[in-house]
């Protein structure tokens, strides 16, 4: 990974290798980042999404493996407990332009990956509600 801060901004590569939820963690860890909202394009050949279903409160999750376009990658940066809270979507195209999406869980990067983090000054921190079944914003 590699890196570029411009004021409240972060331009990133991803390079081939690389896991894409992972490295932007490492990157937030490292940089001290805990609010801000994320956008992404590139390649992918390895993925795992998922969809809530709101019923069950449960996830169920698919291992997409081929070769597939990063059309979208869109997120926030938060807290929860103390640790930097990912929350991404992605969308992907593949080959035949079928598109995917849902919950990014992780995505390994297969050719390159172009992100931005826009940092917002602030901490929100997130609380698990028993009643949506999911870690929400608390503020």
């Amino acid at each position: 990974m590699e890196f570029k801060r411009f004021g409240s901004k972060y331009v990133i590569r991803l390079e081939k290798g690389e896991e894409i939820v992972e490295s932007i963690k490492t990157l937030c860890e490292r940089e001290g980042i805990k609010l801000g909202t994320i956008t992404g394009i590139g390649a992918t050949d390895k993925a795992v999404v998922g969809l809530f279903e709101t019923s069950t409160k449960e996830y169920h999750s698919k291992e997409l493996i081929r070769d597939m376009e990063i059309t979208s990658l869109l997120g926030n940066i938060s807290q929860m407990e103390g640790e930097v809270y990912l929350h991404l979507h992605i969308t992907l195209a593949d080959h035949n332009y079928n598109v995917y999406g849902g919950h990014l869980t992780s995505a390994v990067i297969s050719a390159t990956g172009e992100i931005i983090i826009d940092t917002i000054e602030g901490v929100v921190d997130r609380e698990f509600d028993e009643e949506i079944g999911l870690n929400l914003f608390k503020f």
